[in-house]
């Protein structure tokens, strides 16, 4: 019979030393800019098993350390898929008093994106921007949701912008970069929900390491 690892934080904390062994490796003059990054970098390397993620992923200044700050004030954090909804890890979010909200599906969104006519991802954010609090939007898969955050005069806490795909998926991302906003952006046509769900878990899974250094 075959043996293989079966108790689940050993096998991330296997597959988080290859990362490591392999990036030393492949690229020995790699840096990362300092070690909030380098768990989201890795994080994100770990969920999709591709190592371009060292170069296409963009942080404003001081984004993680914003997006921590505003999950400990209890920020709403925002998803433009109940896939990425189902990804973050809600009873971490919840210890900080924060929570997640997905209205892709919400009647108000179906009704709205049918009267107007615009997506529903569209949709949901009109809706969330109608709530109170303070708010850290997450799109892994819709760039008319990311372009349509874009159209309004707010500021967020931050906005994580990852979608992926072909159709306005690269200039929605480089539209965020642009803005000024406090942001992580995946450059190009890479990203997906997984992937804004392994920024916000890696946010989330080095908090308590943050707060006692």
């Amino acid at each position: 019979m075959r043996h293989y690892i079966q108790q689940p934080q050993q096998i991330e904390r296997n597959s988080f030393d290859i990362i490591s062994r392999l990036i030393s490796a492949s690229r020995p003059d790699y840096r990362f800019v300092d070690a909030d990054q380098e768990a989201v970098i890795k994080r994100v390397i770990h969920t999709t098993a591709d190592f371009d993620w060292l170069d296409i992923l963009y942080f404003s200044p001081a984004v993680l350390q914003r997006i921590r700050e505003g999950i400990l004030r209890g920020a709403t954090l925002y998803t433009d898929t109940t896939m990425a909804l189902s990804g973050i890890n809600k009873t971490r979010l919840a210890q900080y008093g924060s929570e997640c909200r997905c209205y892709v599906s919400d009647p108000r969104a179906v009704q709205g994106a049918k009267a107007q006519p615009i997506t529903r991802s569209m949709a949901a954010v009109d809706l969330a921007l109608q709530e109170a609090g303070e708010k850290i939007f997450v799109f892994g898969n819709a760039p008319t949701a990311l372009f349509r955050l874009l159209e309004h005069p707010v500021t967020p806490i931050a906005v994580v912008g990852v979608p992926v795909g072909f159709v306005g998926a690269e200039e929605s991302k480089q539209a965020l970069i642009n803005s000024g906003l406090n942001c992580i952006a995946a450059r190009g046509r890479k990203g997906g929900s997984n992937i804004a769900a392994a920024i916000i878990n890696a946010i989330l899974y080095r908090m308590p390491e943050v707060q006692h250094e």
